[in-house]
């Protein structure tokens, strides 16, 4: 396994680098938090008219044709820069149409969400503690085919934007993928906001309409659930990049004692630490990443990375907020979304304690361990 990145993939990196640090700068940033939306759309129009957004999209349905890889150095720039764009939510949602749906629904919703004319959305949640195997959202199908669903999603991202939504359900034969109007009748949003103050709902299903994506065998909703853990996870390597790069900033700065606080060893001590983490979540997240790339059977690989990125992340996010001192909870300082961020994430798809129960059945099932 080489993880060094390939010229194509440094390329996008250099790319992503440069529009996030162009257009989400910390006023930028700022300003975005100040509207109703929380969504900045200037950003949103760059990353797509520089075909970032659609990078992991087919070709024929508007994409770059690329891969996850290529998916997640985006993300990981993303997460340096915490810019306020919903990218993986959109771009995974259109994944999953392109690989599990009709030619019709994939040629209806898949090159909007490559050229950024419109939102989608996943909805994987639940309401109590988080179980990928079985959702508890139900699905039935009446005589004429037609689908609908009954149960909740919570924390449901930008559904305030986003017109359709990917979201798992039980069926009789398993779990499955459904395609779901956020507007139908059946369907209610409650509107509230992440720790990250991004907008998004807890969503209802009375018997509301839905379509089938691909198989109801389970097969289709671990397929998404292994790509949106590692989506989180390639963020939060990026988030935690971008707060020790703040922190190292400051601390070279700030002096106490006539001298740089950098230079104190306790405070390289807390760095060091978290050079160490991230390099765990790096190698953890690029593993599994090869793997799902070469269709080879991921084994624990994207729960190991799930688990660092929550629990190396949490700690990488509070280190380099504690020695910001005061200044790392004053939100007129930009570190404090890196922890937002980490902490976000951290609990998104269940917690690092879920994630090792998780793992811990995954090993007593027999999964391939991938050290």
């Amino acid at each position: 396994m080489d993880f060094n990145f390939t010229e194509e993939q440094e390329a996008i990196r250099g790319l992503a680098d440069e529009v996030f640090t162009s257009k989400a700068d910390i006023d930028r940033i700022k300003a975005v938090e100040g509207t109703a939306e929380r969504v900045d759309r200037d950003l949103w129009r760059e990353l797509a008219g520089t075909g970032l957004l659609g990078i992991a999209l087919p070709e024929n349905l508007g994409g770059g044709g690329l891969g996850l890889s290529e998916l997640y150095v985006l993300l990981e720039q993303q997460g340096r820069h915490v810019a306020p764009v919903p990218i993986w939510p959109t771009v995974l949602a259109a994944l999953a149409i392109s690989e599990f749906g009709t030619e019709e629904q994939a040629a209806a919703l898949v090159p909007g969400a490559a050229d950024g004319s419109h939102f989608l959305t996943v909805g994987l949640e639940e309401f109590g503690p988080y179980v990928d195997a079985a959702p508890a959202t139900a699905a039935v199908v009446d005589a004429s085919g037609q689908w609908s669903l009954t149960g909740a999603k919570a924390v449901v991202p930008v559904t305030h934007v986003a017109h359709r939504a990917v979201v798992s359900a039980t069926t009789e034969t398993g779990p499955a993928l459904f395609l779901v109007d956020l507007a139908a009748a059946g369907v209610t949003l409650e509107q509230t906001q992440s720790t990250t103050h991004e907008i998004c709902a807890n969503v209802d299903f009375d018997a509301a309409p839905a379509e089938l994506l691909g198989a109801a065998d389970g097969t289709t909703v671990s397929w998404l659930i292994d790509r949106v853990e590692l989506a989180l996870a390639a963020i939060q390597l990026g988030v935690g990049a971008g707060a020790v790069s703040q922190a190292v900033t400051y601390l070279n700065e700030r002096k106490q004692f006539g001298r740089p606080l950098a230079t104190f060893q306790a405070v390289n001590h807390q760095l060091a630490d978290c050079y160490i983490d991230l390099e765990a979540m790096r190698v953890t997240l690029w593993q599994a990443a090869w793997r799902m790339s070469e269709g080879l059977d991921p084994g624990t690989s994207v729960l190991v990375a799930k688990w660092w990125a929550s629990d190396g992340g949490q700690r990488v996010v509070h280190r380099t907020t504690h020695v910001h001192g005061g200044m790392g909870v004053d939100t007129d300082y930009p570190v404090h979304r890196h922890l937002l961020w980490g902490k976000q994430i951290a609990a998104t798809l269940g917690g690092a304690s879920s994630d090792l129960a998780r793992l811990g059945a995954q090993l007593a099932a027999g999964v391939e361990v991938v050290a």
